[in-house]
């Protein structure tokens, strides 16, 4: 969950010291650069990642190359990371999952989201839809509880990531149902397969869902926006339905393996926020019902610290923990 401080400032002054940060950094980059998203195409960190690389491509002269590497609920792209060359041409887009709900939930991981990367900036944050099926008997939060209550062995949700994951362990908590987790490789798959009745529902990241909403495959029962999402204003809030819990938002950022130089680091966080003040990705971002955000490094790794110490406490109250 992103503190709401991390949602504020970070961009004043971005004038007076960029051009320093230019030169300090002249010499990168002067080859492509990756940006390594540890989940599948289609989903809010691909997404994020495409519309950030253009504008870091744009403004740094070298090519940002997306490079999917999904699987292992993000471990084997993040891991990846981690260990590649800390010189700023290998870069995570990192996201809750990876940097909070992984190292709350597995007993161990080969990365350490602390020890072994250095966050440039959070650079969105978004809120999750839950949702059936379009044909689902249920139409409202109340009935798919009802229904879940008194099937308890038959109900599935699906989800792609830890981060969705977590924020539907935190329903089954505070409903008082026992939906059962199935696994995805990516947002797309699980829309789909709430869609298709495949499984009972699912709580998304609302970009990769937006199309099935408007076009009747899926229905959209509640958000965990802290209000009604201008796209979907006839979707209510977690909070008016009674779990005030479930108002809560995801991030994602960019993060570099520790150990890369200073220069580089204010160099990218420069670049991330300027990217965040573009009228052009302000507008790509709200369609997809995502926030720029945009912070400091200090704001960011707040961030990660408060964010494992909220969720290891619901984590620990869901019995969650994994082994790999």
């Amino acid at each position: 969950m992103l503190p709401r401080r991390t949602l504020l400032g970070a961009t004043a002054g971005i004038a007076a010291w960029a051009g320093a940060t230019r030169a300090q950094g002249a010499e990168w980059p002067n080859r492509p650069v990756r940006i390594v998203v540890p989940y599948a195409p289609g989903g809010a960190n691909d997404i994020l990642a495409r519309l950030y690389g253009q504008k870091l491509s744009e403004r740094l002269g070298q090519p940002f190359v997306i490079e999917n590497r999904a699987g292992g609920q993000a471990i084997i792209g993040s891991e990846y990371v981690a260990r590649a060359p800390a010189d700023g041409y290998t870069l995570l887009l990192g996201a809750t999952g990876t940097m909070i709900f992984n190292p709350v939930t597995y007993e161990r991981l080969p990365y350490d989201p602390v020890q072994d990367f250095v966050p440039v900036s959070i650079a969105a944050s978004f809120p999750l839809v839950l949702a059936v099926s379009g044909e689902a008997p249920f139409r409202t939060v109340q009935e798919l509880v009802a229904h879940a209550k008194a099937n308890p062995d038959r109900m599935t949700y699906g989800t792609s990531s830890a981060g969705f994951q977590m924020a539907t362990e935190l329903f089954n908590l505070r409903a008082g149902t026992k939906f059962i987790y199935v696994a995805y490789r990516g947002s797309a798959e699980s829309v789909n397969a709430a869609a298709t009745g495949e499984v009972t529902m699912t709580l998304v990241d609302v970009g990769p869902a937006a199309g099935a909403l408007q076009a009747g495959r899926l229905r959209g029962l509640a958000t965990t926006a802290s209000e009604r999402l201008p796209a979907f204003p006839d979707i209510p809030t977690m909070k008016e339905l009674g779990y005030p819990d479930l108002t809560l938002v995801l991030w994602s950022g960019l993060m570099a393996p520790s150990g890369t130089p200073e220069p580089i680091l204010r160099r990218l966080n420069a670049e991330i926020l300027r990217a965040n003040q573009a009228p052009d990705l302000r507008e790509r971002l709200r369609a997809l019902s995502m926030d720029p955000v945009g912070s400091s490094t200090e704001e960011a790794r707040r961030a990660v610290r408060e964010g494992i110490t909220f969720w290891r406490g619901i984590a620990q109250e869901a019995q969650l923990r994994f082994e790999r």
